[in-house]
């Protein structure tokens, strides 16, 4: 293993000890709560007098405050898991909910935050990456009364949500996390796929425009394809389909498995990404920075040495690399929080704390 001793910039391959798992009892009971935007500015221009935003926190508000993202088409909820906030927030882990105040929001437009399904349908603003971080930090200074973060840790799309928090606000947090991404803009099969997806659905003459009366026949399969296609681990997949019967009875059951998602709902979500691009403020990042991603990502390959090139424009700045094996899940690697849970502890311990802005 090679890797630089400053810490500017080490791209290395990293191996280390996983913690024991946590039940949802060890860590103190979700608090759920809305708090409205009032008169929210989108950057098409557009203006919703008040734009519901819901968040969920784990621990005394007295705690040091903690900022988690999830990825697209999640909410707190999904990561309210054995496998996230069982290896996170419990005595002693990374997070522990006795020290931090855990603060996640679900972004604008998933979970019980303001969505297009909920009457607007196609009406409802198109918002990019950009309007999700501005809601949340609006939701973390104007509705919680956060001065400053502890920590921005996000995942897949919240990852490229916490790039953007720290070329956007840099000085508000001490530790940013990015996981399962790139700062860089959409290019490559991440964006095709994503293309095509959103296509799938609005082709389908069931979509009607966005005013269908039941979801369109093709959502299920485009997303259950999508996903197949771009997360899950070439090693997993032939562990779990080590024949064409077993790969079919995955599939079916991808196809088969009940959803309340909404078509418009996955396509404003998924279409959100068009503009981000974090790439060009690297260098008004002030945060510790750890980048952490799979080397079996689909969607974010590290053969193409994106992150070689942008990463020594980040202050303090690193990248830890998860090695593929039978275990990890490629794009969804990072969401098994036993793969980096200690690296991302011993940043907190050694991190200085900056003077609030």
């Amino acid at each position: 293993m090679q890797a630089t001793r400053r810490w500017g910039w080490t791209a290395a391959l990293c191996l280390f000890a996983m913690p024991l798992a946590a039940s949802a009892a060890d860590y103190p009971a979700p608090v759920e709560r809305d708090w409205v935007a009032r008169d929210f500015r989108f950057h098409t221009g557009e203006v919703m007098p008040e734009l519901r935003l819901h968040v969920t926190t784990i621990g005394a508000p007295t705690g040091e405050p903690v900022l988690i993202l999830h990825g697209t088409a999640g909410s707190a909820a999904g990561l309210l898991v054995p496998s996230f906030a069982g290896e996170l927030f419990g005595p002693g882990q990374a997070l522990d909910a006795g020290r931090y105040l855990i603060i996640i929001p679900d972004a604008i437009g998933t979970g019980k935050s303001a969505r297009p399904s909920e009457g607007l349908r196609t009406k409802f603003p198109h918002y990019d990456y950009d309007d999700m971080v501005e809601a949340q930090f609006r939701l973390v200074t104007e509705g919680l009364g956060v001065r400053h973060l502890r920590l921005v840790l996000g995942n897949s799309m919240g990852g490229m949500h916490a790039w953007l928090w720290g070329t956007t606000h840099p000085g508000f947090m001490d530790v940013l996390v990015p996981m399962a991404c790139q700062p860089t803009e959409m290019s490559g099969r991440n964006w095709m796929m994503r293309r095509l997806l959103v296509e799938s659905i609005k082709s389908d003459p069931g979509w009607m425009g966005g005013d269908y009366p039941t979801q369109p026949r093709s959502f299920a399969l485009a997303v259950a394809y999508f996903g197949i296609a771009t997360s899950g681990g070439s090693q997993a997949y032939y562990q779990q389909a080590p024949t064409r019967a077993l790969a079919d009875k995955l599939v079916d059951a991808r196809i088969a498995a009940p959803s309340t998602a909404d078509a418009n709902d996955t396509i404003y979500q998924w279409e959100s990404s068009a503009g981000y691009n974090a790439s060009p403020g690297l260098e008004r990042i002030d945060a510790l920075l750890l980048a952490i991603n799979s080397a079996d990502d689909e969607r974010n390959p590290p053969e193409l040495k994106i992150m070689e090139r942008e990463m020594p424009r980040v202050k303090r700045g690193r990248l830890l690399l998860i090695p593929a094996s039978a275990e990890t899940r490629g794009h969804g690697t990072t969401g098994l929080a036993k793969f980096w849970a200690e690296p991302v502890k011993a940043l907190l311990q050694q991190a200085p704390r900056n003077a609030t802005p």
